[in-house]
């Protein structure tokens, strides 16, 4: 990672596309810090959260990052994203709450899907975590270019007492004002990244030279086809009977749950191929590689009703 001063640039010098993106988030993360008392980033490792945390240590330099970030763990990532996970906040000396899926399955409080897939499955442990630890501001990565659900948010979004979202009822923000107040009992959650795209947070991890975890660049695999993705073999994703296991070079575009999350076909093995990848691309990344997403047309803003990220 690079130097995290966010210096202003030398007199004369023009802000690029991505000093205005930087500038953004890193004043919408110290307003929001600065308004309430008990934030947490989720944070899981992908590039999205690991941009997130990047920019919030710019935030607060030459101090650590003031609050902890939170992973809600299915019991089914990639072993590379948790070893990365927990690399990261070793690192940056932060506190990690973990919210485990497998526990509440453990317990009996949650049941397992008949299509396996644990990611619908992270709204409960989340919210339960909110509860117990008592945030009142879940940072996210989510951006507006990747799914049309999350299009509608506003950056700064409030949550009801059951943690559920009301796509009526949100506040404008106009001038860059935002308003994190709220009632006890609800909460907000923070999208600093809602103005990105895929392209730009890429160009920023080049500019930055920021670290991801391998996945993201072309490795050899064992893949099956499903569904038009390319799952990987893993203990919890197994080709079903007639489904061929090959060995293909591929990369993730997201990561998550290694049930429901395909990879691509890709010859992108560094960051600059990665950007010329993606700025061809005609396709958002959850709508190439997540099996969670087709469930149905709604499939997201019906889990966002309910408190999912």
């Amino acid at each position: 990672m690079t130097d995290l001063r966010a210096e202003a640039p030398p007199s004369g010098t023009t802000f690029d596309q991505l000093d205005h993106l930087e500038s953004e988030a890193i004043h919408i993360i110290r307003e929001v810090v600065g308004e309430l008392e008990r934030p947490v980033i989720l944070f899981s490792g992908g590039k999205d959260s690991v941009v997130l945390l990047h920019l919030a240590a710019k935030a607060f330099w030459p101090g650590k990052v003031p609050f902890p970030v939170m992973h809600v763990d299915t019991g089914h990532n990639f072993e590379e994203v948790l070893a990365f996970r927990d690399r990261t906040v070793e690192r940056l000396g932060i506190r990690l709450v973990v919210a485990s899926v497998q526990d509440y399955i453990d317990d009996g409080r949650l049941a397992e899907r008949a299509d396996g897939t644990r990611n619908p499955l992270q709204t409960q442990p989340l919210l339960d975590a909110i509860t117990e630890h008592r945030f009142d501001a879940v940072f996210g990565g989510a951006r507006r270019d990747e799914e049309k659900s999350r299009a509608k948010e506003r950056v700064v979004s409030l949550r009801d007492a059951f943690g559920a979202w009301d796509p009526r009822n949100q506040r404008p923000e106009l001038w860059s004002i935002y308003n994190p107040r709220h009632r006890p009992g609800e909460h907000v959650r923070v999208f600093p990244l809602s103005n990105w795209t895929e392209l730009d947070v890429w160009r920023y991890i080049e500019r930055e030279g920021i670290e991801l975890p391998p996945l993201y660049y072309a490795h050899e695999r064992e893949v099956f086809a499903r569904d038009g993705m390319w799952l990987a073999v893993t203990p919890h994703s197994l080709p079903r009977p007639r489904e061929e296991v090959v060995t293909r070079r591929v990369r993730y575009r997201t990561v998550g749950d290694a049930s429901c999350t395909g990879a691509v076909l890709s010859e992108a093995a560094t960051t600059a191929e990665v950007i010329v990848e993606v700025a061809s691309t005609t396709v958002t990344e959850r709508g190439a590689t997540r099996a969670d997403d087709r469930l149905s047309e709604a499939a997201m803003e019906d889990r966002k009703k309910e408190g999912y990220f």
